[in-house]
């Protein structure tokens, strides 16, 4: 079972449907780093009862996203956002070459500041 960045990004958005063993299991496993023997030791089941239970939520984790596609809008408006931050940028610069209006300088900062917040959420 391959670990990968993908099933913890998941489990950020829809890690409340799963069951609490299963939100223990993928964040020890994931969050945690911590091996299927390692976990089954901790919690007194066998490693294949883990490794089990890591797959099943694996699994609602993926077909949470392929119903909703939250992780795949939350992509979306990001990349929108930092192409805005790229326009106003060009804005500001073509603005200091013709002639560098207050209003439009001050408006393409603003744009570029509140679609940066943005992208940090």
């Amino acid at each position: 079972m391959a670990k990968n960045m993908e099933i913890s990004l998941l489990f950020d958005f829809y890690g409340d449907i799963l069951t609490e063993k299963q939100q223990n299991m993928i964040q020890y496993y994931y969050n945690e780093d911590l091996s299927l023997a390692e976990i089954a030791e901790n919690e007194g089941i066998t490693r294949q009862g883990v490794r089990d239970s890591i797959k099943r939520a694996e699994t609602q984790l993926i077909e949470m996203e392929e119903r909703l596609g939250l992780v795949r809008r939350f992509y979306q408006i990001k990349e929108g956002l930092e192409k805005i931050q790229i326009a106003a940028r060009e804005i500001k610069e073509v603005n200091s070459r013709i002639g560098c209006s207050k209003e439009i300088d001050e408006k393409a900062s603003f744009i570029m500041d509140a679609s940066r917040r943005l992208c940090e959420i």
